[in-house]
């Protein structure tokens, strides 16, 4: 049996009554029918949040896909001051990551990916070290050997974009990608560049901080996905978790616990941008669950 196509809407907007009847009422007069809603009103900012999923359930829903239901909405969201986008949720997220050396966030992805466990489309790797190149090609992905340095970091990163734009991916994932963004590419792919990091920051900066927290005694170890900005390891937050140790706990033990953090949160937040249930509010973020 053939079933109807899926369509999601997410919208943000200055609050004011009306938004959720207006949309309610664009839908019902095409007899769409609502699967799923989220809202979410952000009193301190006066910002207003969407994600809703809807499907055909008569005869006066357009046969005209995303495109003409898009165009049919577009009068209505710019009465209603919406910044808005509408697509058929089949339509995957085309995601390139950036790696150095370290492999678990890179094999998680990988993993999930091709068992179908994550709804993305892999669309490059892009790697300043050869390290990773055979897990990649392994799973038939295209690797990118990117070497980068003070001199040609200006160029490298000219390669990155253009990679992006020629494939058309929609988000750069670094998944254990050890260089510092430029500013300016930060500025090209803010909302669109998602980072994962260790727990330990800002107290263990630098190198071996697994090595100076277990000097420390920590007693929590978690990572912490979030959007990528200008400001080192500071931008909007997406997801975040924390495994407990105590004092039994080795370096390496620690270290496996990290990386094993770091592969669960970063797969999340990937999972919720290919959901498009995140937005950006400031300096920090929505997420719908």
């Amino acid at each position: 049996m053939e079933t109807s196509p899926t369509y999601l809407l997410t919208l943000q907007a200055q609050d004011r009554v009306g938004i959720v009847a207006g949309v309610s009422d664009f839908l019902a007069q095409r007899d769409g029918f609502i699967l799923d809603s989220q809202q979410y009103a952000d009193l301190e900012t006066g910002r207003f949040f969407l994600r809703l999923e809807f499907t055909a359930a008569g005869p006066r829903f357009p046969e005209t896909g995303a495109g003409g239901l898009s165009e049919e909405f577009r009068p209505r969201a710019d009465a209603l001051g919406l910044d808005w986008s509408l697509t058929d949720k089949s339509v995957r997220l085309r995601v390139m990551i950036a790696v150095s050396k370290g492999g678990h966030c890179l094999n998680d992805l990988l993993y999930r990916w091709s068992t179908g466990d994550l709804p993305i489309d892999i669309v490059g790797v892009i790697g300043n070290h050869e390290s990773l190149r055979a897990l990649t090609e392994w799973h038939g992905v295209p690797f990118h050997y990117l070497p980068v340095n003070n001199e040609n970091r200006q160029s490298q990163e000219q390669q990155i974009l253009a990679l992006m734009s020629q494939t058309g991916a929609d988000i750069l994932v670094l998944a254990r990608y050890m260089q510092v963004l430029s500013n300016e590419l930060t500025q090209s792919l803010s909302g669109r560049c998602i980072n994962i990091h260790h727990s330990f920051l800002p107290a263990f900066k630098g190198a071996q901080p697994y090595h100076r927290a277990h000097e420390r005694g920590v007693k929590l170890i978690g990572a912490t996905a979030h959007f990528v900005t200008a400001d080192l390891d500071e931008g909007p937050i997406i997801e975040q978790a924390v495994e407990p140790v105590d004092h039994r706990a080795t370096v390496d033990v620690m270290i496996r616990i990290g990386r094993h953090t770091e592969a669960a949160v970063l797969s999340k937040a990937v999972r919720a941008a290919a959901e498009r249930r995140i937005f950006l509010n400031g300096k920090k973020s929505v997420v719908f669950r």
